[in-house]
């Protein structure tokens, strides 16, 4: 590849309920709210190729990695189901220093696939969902 390679800005997800999601990434994965915008018109219409959209958008930053919360207007009628080897599945991966602990001080309504478990690699990891059902990762190495 010639010329400059591009560089990280942020992970985006789209979601349904901003608030609550917005309250899942700050107050129980400790993300800090960065900015807050809307965006409509022609430009993001035609971006995304969805007629007459708008976006409320929430940008979010933990140890150096910025998330991006939108919630789309018109909003989409699909569903898709979101299983680990399903292709196209998504993730989002944070680490943390003590993953047991983490765990313990989760609250009851967030809903996980499993305890943590420690993978053949070494890798202890730990999979939750978010309040729209998106699958974050946390994992201590």
């Amino acid at each position: 590849m010639t010329g400059p390679s591009p560089q990280t800005h942020h992970v985006g997800i789209t979601v349904s309920d901003l608030e609550s999601t917005l309250s899942f990434y700050r107050d129980v994965l400790g993300f800090d709210v960065v900015d807050r915008f809307s965006v409509a018109g022609k430009a993001l219409s035609e971006g995304i190729g969805v007629e007459n959209a708008s976006g409320t958008f929430v940008h979010l930053e933990s140890g150096g990695v910025r998330l991006e919360l939108v919630r789309f207007e018109p909003e989409a009628n699909e569903s898709r189901e979101s299983a680990l080897n399903r292709p196209g599945t998504t993730h989002v991966a944070l680490a943390v220093d003590d993953l047991e602990s983490f765990y313990a001080t989760l609250p009851d309504d967030v809903e996980t696939i499993s305890e943590p478990r420690t993978t053949e690699s070494g890798t202890t990891i730990l999979f939750v969902r978010d309040p729209e059902d998106n699958l974050v990762e946390l994992l201590e190495s």
